[in-house]
């Protein structure tokens, strides 16, 4: 027997670009059993048009970010009494605080939250987000009834911070592979926008510059790559990943690598990128369940990635997997990677083990029955 319908509301820090914020999109569009409302603490952000054009009510209670207001606290409590979910999911620690907390407040029984990230890096995550996490550490026995986390390692990760072990349930994220297939019409235009032949091996990494993304490793092996006389380019995508950003473009120049790489910046048609591309690369120093990797694999795409959160899970048998921070040891899976890119039946093979994998274990469907399950588990707690 089916289990019923639920009326579900959502509370996220922001919508932004990024993967927790695309996950949530992804489970309310493409949901047709329960009923999703979402509530945001700050404001639309890249993806707010996103869930109105798909007719998803969204509430903004317009925080500063990092900031608790007043104002946004009693609008979200009234929410919460007007609307009265049966469940409530928070997605990332600031909504995990607050909105579990205002929700067991305005007598919600059923809470759920959301683990999206393994990066608690002192130096390099904010002071102020460490603290948030390791309070939410200390109130995870009262306030949910289950943690949803989108990784096994973040959930080893949260552990350490004293997070109620028994709560964890592990849900991966899932793709539209309707969107995400791979497409040859769509590899060539990119190539040709791009001026890249359709023969030269292609690398490429979609990742916001950010520290932990650590394109300065992947350009430290890129530079040895060139120096054993392998010919490729590498195309750089994401946001402030352009001519303007004068740290990377000196990094660029530093490595003799600028005439190899391409800087694309941000870009809205991830499917075709990944399609253009022969090789994704991930060189960060720390992740949780990189959807980067996922999105890549199902446009066909074999990925290397540094071994980082669930990178070498989700890559399993159809890529390569570096140590972080080991520019030599990057340049060697590169290259392996290079040597079979030449052997066209053996490469054909690898991309369809890398399409296989994401349509077995990573799809959008799989990633909504996970959260349902949660959520009548936390109705019945």
């Amino acid at each position: 027997m089916l289990a019923k319908p639920l009326n579900v509301l959502h509370v996220i820090t922001g919508l932004t670009d990024g993967g927790a914020e695309d996950s949530l999109y992804q489970l309310c569009h493409n949901d047709r059993r329960n009923m999703h409302r979402v509530v945001c603490l700050m404001d639309a952000g890249q993806y707010g048009p996103r869930f109105e054009a798909a007719g998803i009510e969204v509430v903004y209670l317009h925080m500063p970010p990092g900031r608790v207001t007043f104002a946004g606290l009693w609008r979200l409590w009234r929410t919460l009494r007007e609307l009265r979910p049966d469940v409530v999911q928070t997605w990332m620690y600031h909504a995990n605080l607050v909105g579990g907390v205002m929700a067991r407040l305005a007598g919600v029984k059923a809470i759920c939250w959301g683990i999206h990230n393994s990066n608690l890096m002192p130096g390099v995550t904010k002071r102020s987000t460490i603290w948030v996490a390791k309070t939410c550490g200390a109130l995870s026995r009262v306030v949910p009834s289950r943690i949803v986390s989108c990784s096994q390692h973040a959930v080893e990760v949260h552990r350490k911070l004293r997070y109620a072990a028994m709560k964890f349930v592990v849900v991966p994220n899932g793709y539209n592979l309707l969107l995400l297939t791979p497409d040859a019409g769509a590899r060539g235009r990119v190539r040709q926008e791009w001026g890249v032949d359709d023969d030269m091996p292609l690398f490429g990494m979609v990742a916001r510059f950010d520290p932990l993304k650590d394109h300065a490793n992947l350009i430290a092996a890129l530079a040895q790559l060139k120096g054993l006389g392998w010919d490729f380019r590498c195309a750089l995508i994401g946001a402030e990943v352009d001519a303007e950003n004068a740290e990377l473009v000196q990094l660029l120049e530093d490595y003799g690598v600028r005439e190899r790489v391409l800087l694309m910046g941000r870009r809205s048609d991830i499917p075709a990128v990944m399609n253009a591309l022969d090789v994704h690369v991930l060189s960060s120093l720390s992740e949780a369940f990189p959807n980067v990797l996922s999105e890549a694999m199902a446009c066909g795409t074999p990925c290397v990635s540094t071994d980082v959160g669930d990178a070498a899970f989700i890559v399993g048998d159809t890529g390569w997997i570096a140590p972080p921070a080991d520019p030599g040891a990057l340049a060697d899976q590169l290259a392996l990677a290079l040597e079979e890119y030449a052997d066209v039946p053996a490469w054909q093979a690898r991309k369809h083990r890398a399409h296989q994998r994401v349509v077995d274990s990573f799809s959008v469907q799989r990633m909504i029955d996970g959260y349902s399950a949660s959520w009548h588990q936390a109705c019945h707690v």
